[in-house]
């Protein structure tokens, strides 16, 4: 992606204040394309085969501008999450939260233990935290194991965090 392409789709993110400062139809029509999606989930695979970080942001932009479904980036963002290259892992996190799927547990259980370079500076370990608080979500026995498991956790907010929603979910 062109520089130029990444300040046009940086115009499509809400600024408090301003808004959004472009259309998404003027960035479809800038790219040839009709569905924001498609084209969102075309530029993140081509930026995980490029290993672009900025490029995987931009097409995250992209994704919640169209708002388009979370559905069809489960498998790419499986798979991208762990890559230690980008800065989007709290990002993917809440997308595949949204999905409530068993799918994604064992993604989001590796969320809860590994942190990221980037996110090393954060005693809070708030992508642990988006993770449990995105596996307290998905219905099904994986996960209520998943919780368990992190309930004796070493760290006192993984183990709060796991214990409050097996809690939300009656499972204690």
């Amino acid at each position: 992606m062109t520089p130029e392409e990444q300040d046009l789709i940086m115009d499509l993110a809400f600024v408090p204040g301003v808004g959004r400062t472009r259309t998404i139809d003027e960035v479809l029509a800038h790219f040839g394309e009709s569905d924001g999606g498609t084209l969102a989930l075309r530029l993140l695979r081509d930026a995980m085969e490029r290993r672009d970080a900025d490029d995987v942001e931009m097409a995250l932009i992209l994704h919640a501008a169209a708002g388009a479904s979370v559905e069809e980036f489960m498998e790419p963002l499986i798979e991208l999450f762990p890559a230690e290259w980008h800065r989007d892992h709290e990002d993917i996190v809440r997308m595949l939260g949204r999905l409530r799927s068993p799918e994604t547990v064992p993604t989001l259980v590796l969320a809860t233990h590994w942190v990221p370079e980037h996110l090393d500076w954060d005693e809070n370990r708030a992508l642990a935290v988006k993770a449990i608080w995105a596996l307290g979500a998905i219905p099904g026995p994986e996960t209520r194991d998943a919780l368990e498991g992190l309930r004796d956790d070493g760290n006192e907010i993984i183990r709060e965090n796991a214990l409050n929603q097996l809690a939300r979910r009656g499972e204690l």
